[in-house]
């Protein structure tokens, strides 16, 4: 007796179970929306053969999310947050020019050497509204940054976004960290060299909050009519997050950086 999902399937098309095959030109076009949806418990079994000889397995039909979109669902905590970078592995990030910039050590990530990026890109889905928190140390006379709504570029200091300064003894820059670098910029840093501390970071909306171990360093809120810069923007849009290594001169510590999205505000 055949079942009522035989009945309606177009002709041409099997279960895998049956171990059969068909072609790719039979499958494309030719499957019903509707009909599909409404028949995933079959229609996620097709086996395709591809002209090469090889075996794929259809995708199931199905609102798609990306993989690194559900993964960050499943590693939320209690509170949203969502580690993105461990100190273990550079897994998710990515790395511009002058790779030997970029080192793990002791469970922490340390930018030090010729300028160089490291990208997160463990999401394709962009950070617009976010609190950030890394745990940071410096080296004395060091220089570093955490870019914020920024992107992927292969050289140069990222165009998009803006720099979080992190400096607390460099002697070339007077601008200090929790600074919005050329934008909103701190004169004290609020911490000491080789001592680690927690850099906090928050956009809602046009506002943008900078904090060391609690203590707000800079609130700002971007003008509605401001417009991007030629060579660097330093306007919200959304994107994801850079770390920055400075110079050969400079060494900074990074571990345990976790994000978390706020609700869109606008």
């Amino acid at each position: 007796m055949k079942l009522e999902a035989d009945k309606l399937r177009p002709k041409g098309l099997v279960y895998a179970s049956e171990r059969k095959s068909i072609n790719v030109s039979i499958l494309l076009g030719v499957i019903p929306l509707s009909y599909a949806i409404s028949n995933r418990s079959w229609a996620t079994s097709l086996v395709v053969k591809l002209s090469a000889g090889c075996l794929a397995a259809v995708a199931m039909l199905a609102p798609v999310t990306s993989f690194a979109q559900d993964a960050e669902e499943a590693a939320k905590d209690d509170e949203g947050w969502v580690t993105i970078l461990d100190g273990k592995s550079f897994d998710g990030w990515k790395i511009n020019e002058n790779k030997d910039s970029w080192k793990l050590e002791d469970g922490c990530v340390v930018s030090n050497g010729n300028r160089s990026h490291l990208f997160y890109v463990g999401n394709d889905k962009p950070f617009k509204n976010f609190e950030l928190r890394a745990e940071v140390k410096t080296m004395p006379n060091s220089n570093a940054g955490i870019y914020i709504h920024t992107q992927y570029q292969d050289e140069g200091w990222p165009k998009h976004g803006y720099e979080c300064q992190i400096n607390g003894t460099y002697k070339p820059d007077p601008i200090k960290t929790g600074s919005l670098y050329q934008v909103k910029n701190v004169m004290e840093p609020g911490h000491e060299d080789n001592k680690w501390f927690t850099y906090t970071i928050k956009v809602d909306g046009k506002h943008i909050v900078t904090m060391v171990d609690g203590k707000v360093l800079v609130d700002y809120t971007e003008p509605k009519d401001k417009e991007p810069g030629k060579d660097f923007t330093r306007v919200l849009t959304k994107g994801t997050f850079a770390l920055q290594a400075h110079d050969p001169g400079s060494k900074v510590y990074f571990r345990k950086i976790e994000v978390r999205r706020l609700p869109d505000s606008e």
